[in-house]
């Protein structure tokens, strides 16, 4: 947000803040101007939709300093979820299906969704159960760390699932 100051305020009266925080009531954008330099402070408009709009003497250097820190630290604890892919077929060996279990309860636990998809290929198509008892086992074999999202629905060849992490583990960073 970009602020007018000092000079570009062009209004007739406008009402003063003090950089204590404090009202200094109302009057002309000149005579703010004059109170501000006195006290070798910059005058910024903060509320320029007010009638008469609010100007508030402060250090602006300082006061954007301030602003773009609280950003980058707010910024620093926002968390982007990403969703991970695993990818099974129906014939899966139970080796296999562990493998991608435990990687599918490593992304749950580092605070990611999880999309598991069972690929159907040929006559593969005419067992679709097969890959939703297969999705369904995988749900209940990560119920401790994951809820589902979306149960099992077929999209063509795929059958489809999403996992959320359960909201009560922290994410490892």
């Amino acid at each position: 947000m970009v602020h007018q100051m000092n000079e570009e305020i062009r209004d007739k009266e406008v009402r003063l803040i003090s950089a204590t925080g404090e009202q200094l009531g109302i009057m002309s954008a000149k005579a703010a101007l004059d109170i501000a330099a006195e006290q070798d402070l910059d005058l910024v408009k903060i509320s320029p939709n007010a009638v008469p709009p609010v100007c508030k003497v402060m250090d602006y250097g300082k006061f954007r300093f301030e602003q773009t820190k609280r950003e980058k630290e707010a910024k620093k604890n926002q968390r982007v979820v990403e969703i991970k892919e695993v990818r099974m077929s129906p014939g899966i060996d139970v080796n296999d299906f562990n493998v991608k279990l435990r990687n599918a309860q490593k992304f749950l636990g580092e605070g990611n969704r999880v999309k598991v998809t069972v690929r159907f290929r040929g006559r593969e198509m005419a067992h679709t159960n097969i890959g939703e008892e297969l999705l369904n086992k995988f749900a209940e074999q990560c119920g401790e760390v994951a809820t589902v999202d979306k149960n099992p629905k077929l999209d063509g060849r795929h059958m489809t699932m999403f996992l959320s992490p359960k909201a009560a583990k922290e994410p490892k960073k």
